[in-house]
């Protein structure tokens, strides 16, 4: 009977740590993804947690079994055992393998999150300074040259200001966009939570990377480098639209940009 509620009470606390410390939904605190690359990290993360309730419920069943039926029963001693030759091999070459499998996993999808294509369909080129974000929309020529056929510059914006002030970045859904980073003064970081990913823009070199966006709508963004004293103040917004709404997007700032320049 003793037995029994110490069961009981062993499998309620344990119910009520795991209440307690899990996050609410499937994706166990991270946000929606809206891109493959960010779907794949997403089940990098839920299989990460998978693994972790999977060790740490086969720790606490053997903590509890061996409160449970090895606990003091006589005051004798109990039989004294010099080493267990299997036992001690199997609790040194178990954790190995579950490393060696995180391990394999990471790698597998952080070289498919950081791969790139010889012709992305879309390039834009980032632009970080104190304290907004340039974006400048890249297409090649006959010649095969690049030129900007769209540009966004934004002005600082305040941390609760409206988001018409915001910078936006529009790209396609469906299609692979490229994004080159550059910073003309100091180190910054370019982030959309809904991305789950962030990367370095740093002065006198171009990192890059790339997604394919599944979801349209509008996402925010910002700087995630402590930058300066206006920080704060480096938001910007993702949009993903359709191709055909993309396409009247850059054929819109084509026209702007010749107009501008016939004057």
């Amino acid at each position: 009977m003793r037995s029994r509620r110490a069961l009981r009470s062993a499998g309620a606390l344990g119910l009520l740590a795991m209440s307690a410390t899990a996050c609410s939904g499937s994706r166990l605190g991270m946000p929606e993804p809206i891109s493959i690359q960010g779907e794949r990290m997403l089940q990098l993360w839920q299989g990460s947690w998978i693994a972790a309730f999977a060790v740490g419920g086969l720790v606490w069943g053997l903590i509890i079994w061996a409160v449970l039926f090895h606990r003091k029963r006589s005051d004798d001693l109990p039989p004294q055992v010099r080493y267990n030759l299997p036992i001690e091999i199997l609790y040194t070459a178990v954790p190995f393998v579950i490393i060696a499998v995180l391990f394999y996993f990471t790698a597998r999808d952080q070289n498919f999150v950081e791969s790139t294509s010889e012709n992305p369909d879309v390039v834009v080129d980032v632009i970080a300074y104190q304290w907004s974000w340039q974006f400048d929309y890249k297409e090649k020529d006959a010649s095969g040259k690049e030129r900007t056929v769209a540009s966004v510059t934004g002005v600082p914006v305040a941390p609760n200001g409206p988001a018409p002030g915001k910078p936006v970045m529009t790209i396609p859904s469906g299609e692979t966009v490229r994004v080159r980073l550059h910073s003309n003064d100091v180190i910054h970081s370019f982030w959309v939570p809904a991305l789950i990913y962030k990367k370095d823009v740093m002065p006198g070199f171009v990192n890059e990377f790339e997604f394919t966006a599944t979801k349209q709508g509008t996402y925010e963004g910002r700087c995630a480098e402590l930058c300066g004293v206006d920080h704060s103040r480096m938001l910007f917004q993702l949009k993903v639209v359709s191709p055909e709404q993309y396409d009247k997007f850059i054929a819109d700032s084509k026209a702007a940009l010749a107009a501008g320049g016939a004057q």
